[in-house]
């Protein structure tokens, strides 16, 4: 069993997004309210540069900085996540060290990016990051569409019980049978497993997962935080029914270049962002139409 408290680890975690102005600078301002507005909307926690909070385009100092403000402006009410994804163990270890100086949940960290490490090479990665920061609970964030591979479950669980801070893992797959046997494999301890894809949060939550980290929680979150909330009040009819009318929503981003659908979505909605960091450029033609169109059958636009 982890010595560590998790309580407050569970439930829908969100990467928020990072608000820029038209220098690409990050606008604070936006920020703490962009934090405000989801947790008055439900949200259990704040992913602070998740990779639709666009991580891969600031420098550290930029990230920690708007992470302190998105501490400041949650004022302790929701935890706060760190996210991590720098491919160089060194790196990585230096921005944990940082980032642990800050009043954050966890940090998260995803595995390397473009290169492909061995298995061995990859649980020395985590295992130095994390043993850097003994003190601080980690998350690992296994995202194969983003980084072109698949981290084993042998090298997950093997992490999950060899090192006492890793303490959950964020599972973007959407492969509901790999979820599943982490939840299984991690029974005997308090491992949390997040559904890290935002169409199988119910599914997840009905194999034991810890909650979802869900991007669409930036734009839909009373929605998607009912998916969680009703399902642990015993409605499950209900919850089932969130995350069906979320499904067509999420899935018509697709079309679009990652990330800014998401940011795309929100300022559709009037959450004014500020546009996607070049090279990524708002979404045009047929998958912005079919973006509106899903929103306009959920409800969401007239």
């Amino acid at each position: 069993m982890t010595k560590f408290d998790l309580s407050r680890i569970h439930g829908i975690l969100v990467p928020i997004l990072t608000p820029v102005d038209a220098d690409e600078n990050i606008d604070l301002t936006k920020l703490k309210w962009m934090t405000r507005h989801v947790i008055d909307h439900g949200v259990d926690g704040i992913l602070a540069f998740g990779s639709n909070s666009e991580f891969y385009m600031f420098s550290d100092d930029e990230m920690l900085k708007a992470t302190q403000a998105i501490i400041d402006a949650a004022n302790g009410e929701v935890p706060v996540y760190f996210g991590i994804g720098h491919i160089r163990t060194k790196a990585a270890v230096a921005l944990a060290k940082r980032a642990a100086q800050l009043d954050i949940e966890a940090i998260s960290v995803l595995q390397p990016m473009f290169i492909q490490p061995t298995e061995d090479s990859l649980y020395r990665h985590f295992k130095t990051i994390a043993e850097s920061v003994p003190q601080t609970k980690m998350l690992l964030y296994s995202n194969p569409g983003r980084t072109g591979y698949t981290m084993s479950d042998d090298l997950i669980v093997k992490l999950a019980h060899d090192v006492d801070n890793i303490v959950g893992i964020k599972e973007s797959s959407g492969n509901i049978t790999k979820l599943e046997e982490l939840v299984r494999r991690t029974a005997d301890l308090d491992f949390k497993a997040f559904a890290g894809k935002d169409t199988v949060v119910f599914p997840g939550l009905c194999i034991g997962a810890a909650g979802g980290v869900c991007s669409t929680a930036n734009i839909f979150p009373d929605l998607v935080t009912s998916i969680y909330d009703r399902y642990q009040a015993g409605d499950l009819k209900g919850a089932l029914a969130a995350q069906f009318k979320l499904n067509p929503i999420r899935q018509s981003q697709d079309a679009a270049s990652f990330p800014a659908a998401t940011k795309d979505m929100a300022n559709l909605m009037g959450i004014d962002v500020g546009p996607s960091v070049l090279p990524t450029e708002a979404t045009t033609g047929s998958a912005l139409a079919g973006m509106k169109q899903a929103m306009r059958d959920g409800g969401y636009l007239k």
